[in-house]
């Protein structure tokens, strides 16, 4: 499958963007979608994940409360609202998608967009 991220963009602290991975080439309902973000200088650290069905999902401690994800499967395409933002979020975030459940260990997703920049400002 083929994932392209989007929805990246400058904001201010306190401020909200909605990021879009559009999947292709393959059933994209068989799969569990990870985003992921990585800071300069820092590793690719796990943010969210949804079920295939989008029933069950899974936040880092570090945005519960503040990110959601979700999907729609008829437009194949998933998605991660993002509020109340601060300078810390700011990073390249990467879309992934996995067979099976969902979990935050980087290595166990196939397949990878290419990542969209999310800058937020103090």
């Amino acid at each position: 499958v083929q994932l392209q991220a989007s929805g990246g963009g400058l904001v201010q602290a306190g401020g909200s963007l909605r990021l879009s991975c559009a999947a292709s080439g393959r059933t994209f309902s068989d799969y569990a979608v990870g985003w992921f973000r990585q800071a300069p200088g820092k590793e690719r650290d796990y943010v969210a994940g949804i079920t295939w069905s989008g029933l069950g999902t899974s936040y880092a401690d570090s945005v519960k409360g503040r990110f959601t994800i979700s999907r729609d499967n008829a437009e194949n395409t998933a998605y991660l609202q993002m509020n109340s933002l601060k300078p810390e979020d700011t990073a390249v975030y990467y879309c992934a998608a996995k067979r099976g459940v969902i979990g935050g260990l980087r290595s166990a997703y196939e397949y990878w967009g290419h990542g969209t920049l999310v800058t937020v400002s103090s």
